[in-house]
């Protein structure tokens, strides 16, 4: 009889408005920077959009072009967040205010709106800064696809770094 595979000892989302741009991307960052360091049994890691535009639909091909030129796959498809979502993830990473703002509507509980950040709470860039918003690349050029991954890689490898910490993960090579 086989054993089950342990429970991870954190679940995040991180959510954007239509999940193919940059909620996807931090997806991917995150699952690329959880393998590196061998934590796939103790981190799970998924994206959704505030909005029900691209259910169903893969990340944007400028943003799975950018991550492809960095060595990292983005393979998971648009999905909306749902109220039941609360109750799957320990953190619910905002990519900017709006999105905030609607997760917290969506919210039934003070424990739930208290899994609310914004992604880039966690950027040692933003330190200082007022705007923690992960910009929305959809209408502009390659260039802010760039400029988005390189806040998501900031972020997440420092989330990931507090998350081993706090949760008592074994760091890479133990």
């Amino acid at each position: 009889m086989g054993s089950e595979p342990p429970e991870p000892a954190v679940r995040l989302c991180f959510v954007c408005l239509g999940n193919i741009c940059r909620s996807p991307t931090a997806e991917a960052v995150m699952v690329h920077l959880v393998r590196e360091a061998g934590l796939e049994d103790h981190v799970e890691i998924d994206s959704a959009g505030t909005a029900a535009y691209h259910v169903g639909d893969p990340p944007d091909h400028r943003a799975t072009a950018e991550a492809r030129r960095r060595g990292i796959a983005m393979v998971s498809r648009g999905r909306q967040f749902q109220r039941g979502d609360f109750e799957l993830f320990d953190l619910v990473l905002a990519m900017d205010q709006w999105n905030h703002s609607d997760l917290t509507d969506l919210a039934s509980s003070p424990d739930q709106k208290a899994k609310v950040h914004l992604l880039r709470e966690w950027d040692p860039a933003a330190r200082g800064v007022h705007d923690l918003d992960v910009p929305d690349p959809y209408y502009g050029g390659p260039d802010g696809f760039a400029d988005v991954f390189d806040m998501v890689e900031r972020s997440c490898r420092n989330l990931l770094a507090q998350l081993v910490a706090r949760h008592g993960l074994p760091a890479a090579g133990s």
